[in-house]
């Protein structure tokens, strides 16, 4: 794959800002550094999560199924193995669970696909509910001396790994064939694309990225139990980010977490009772002023200064 000189000054530039966001921890320990770690892990899962929804327009609310396998992934492996091989332990047991809950769903389509996902995590959390209760045991503690800005650089290379996944999926012949499926499904089978095999592939991205992330924030709970690990809002606020800042570019759904990570920042301090509230809110918005996301809105903005000067 030959590079051009966009692609090198692009690939400069994300270096160039990762490398900054990787400086937080040592200007600050406290608010800003937690607050960071919110916003690295919604990036890493809101922007896997548009790979796989952004070309294939499958809404996938599973997010919180493979979060809550990673962090038990971590809890149940923490006393015998070393913290980095369970991370990558959590991504392959990510991907596979993945690729067997694509098999056999993603032949569905449209709100039957919406509907299997969400009921996903709260399948996978009422088994482990039920493990855990005939074992006698509740929840499991997850001690380690990583800390926050061990957590917080996990995170942030994960995000890194992600971006560049994502860049090289797109240049990729697997990103050609997914964009055919995104616009016309009928149209790519015929074409001669495994529309399935295609999808499935690609869908293990998110699973094992979600797992991943809840295996490196487990030590952060300290303490997980299924209610925590697989709770099904976290599935909600990644695809409100990734759709409040557009699904359709890989940079994209950042422009959804920042913002909407200090507005849930503002009202959990504020008025705690009413981020559901705010979610639901967050989703007309999009739904009804903001259909394209703020990457869709800079282009209609774009095509209109450009018409106007046209004229």
């Amino acid at each position: 794959m030959s590079l051009t000189a966009t692609d090198i000054r692009n690939l400069c530039l994300a270096s160039l800002v990762f490398a900054i966001c990787a400086l937080l921890p040592l200007g600050d320990q406290g608010y800003w550094l937690g607050l960071g770690v919110t916003i690295a892990m919604f990036t890493a899962l809101a922007t896997s999560w548009a790979l796989f929804s952004g070309p294939t327009h499958y809404i996938s609310l599973a997010t919180a199924a493979f979060f809550g396998v990673g962090t038990y992934v971590t809890g149940l492996g923490i006393d015998t193995l070393p913290f980095w091989s369970l991370v990558g332990l959590a991504g392959v047991i990510g991907a596979v669970l993945a690729a067997l809950v694509g098999l056999a769903t993603l032949r569905l389509s449209g709100v039957y696909f919406v509907i299997f996902t969400l009921g996903l995590a709260e399948l996978v959390r009422q088994v482990i509910t039920w493990v855990q209760n005939n074992s006698g045991q509740k929840g499991l503690y997850v001690l380690t001396d990583l800390d926050e800005a061990g957590i917080y650089w996990w995170l942030l290379g994960l995000s890194a790994a992600v971006f560049l996944t994502g860049w090289l999926i797109g240049r990729s012949r697997l990103g050609f064939a997914l964009r055919i499926i995104g616009d016309d499904e009928t149209v790519a089978a015929h074409s001669g694309i495994n529309t399935a095999r295609a999808k499935v592939l690609l869908f293990m991205v998110p699973g094992a990225v979600a797992a991943m992330t809840g295996a490196i924030l487990a030590p952060r709970y300290v303490y997980i139990e299924p209610s925590l690990a697989f709770a099904p809002i976290l599935s909600f606020q990644v695809v409100i980010m990734a759709l409040l800042g557009g699904a359709s570019r890989l940079w994209g759904p950042v422009l959804g977490v920042i913002p909407f990570t200090f507005l849930l920042e503002a009202v959990s301090s504020n008025f705690p009772n009413q981020t559901t509230l705010v979610i639901g809110v967050a989703f007309l918005v999009i739904v009804y002023l903001l259909p394209g996301g703020f990457v869709g809105l800079m282009g209609r903005i774009n095509r209109h200064l450009n018409t106007r000067e046209g004229t």
